[in-house]
């Protein structure tokens, strides 16, 4: 079985992120959403409400599992038996960043492999930092995040925000 997992804070999920996952969806077996519970970023959302928001936006993918992992990724994906990882490119800029990732998770595990995606166009500027400032400032992120995230946004920014 071909195993892949899709890492990330996912604070909160994208249709750029939902596009990924899709397509990574029709290259593996299984692919596993994990959303990490260590990481450096002040998350808006706890890590159960970014679980069900990333649940709840892929139950339509059969092979799709959402899960959450803390420590190494090339750790996790050895408990996993996963042979890839997945990760998502918007623009050339993101590609330097990326490639030190990948270099760094195959020196930790040889047999791991990253394989890029790149999102569609329509969503080659949305980052989860993005809606965030958006909707923070009132502005509409109908569109480009599933609406579970839109209704969480404006739970959390209400009286702040026309999202």
């Amino acid at each position: 079985m071909r195993i892949a997992i899709y890492p990330g804070t996912f604070d909160p999920v994208t249709n750029g992120h939902i596009h990924i996952a899709e397509r990574a969806s029709k290259l593996f077996d299984k692919v596993i959403i994990a959303v990490a519970k260590d990481n450096y970023k002040n998350n808006l959302f706890s890590l159960e409400e970014r679980l069900q928001m990333v649940e709840e936006s892929l139950q339509y993918l059969p092979n799709v599992e959402v899960d959450s992992f803390s420590g190494l990724l090339a750790d996790y994906a050895v408990c996993k038996n996963a042979q890839a990882l997945i990760r998502g490119l918007r623009a050339v800029s993101d590609f330097e960043y990326e490639m030190q990732l990948a270099a760094m998770n195959k020196r930790l595990n040889e047999t791991l492999e990253t394989v890029f995606l790149m999102t569609a166009g329509e969503y080659s500027f949305i980052s989860s930092s993005m809606i965030k400032q958006v909707a923070v400032l009132g502005g509409c992120v109908k569109g480009l995040v599933p609406p579970i995230v839109e209704a969480g946004l404006k739970e959390k920014y209400r009286g702040t925000a026309k999202v």
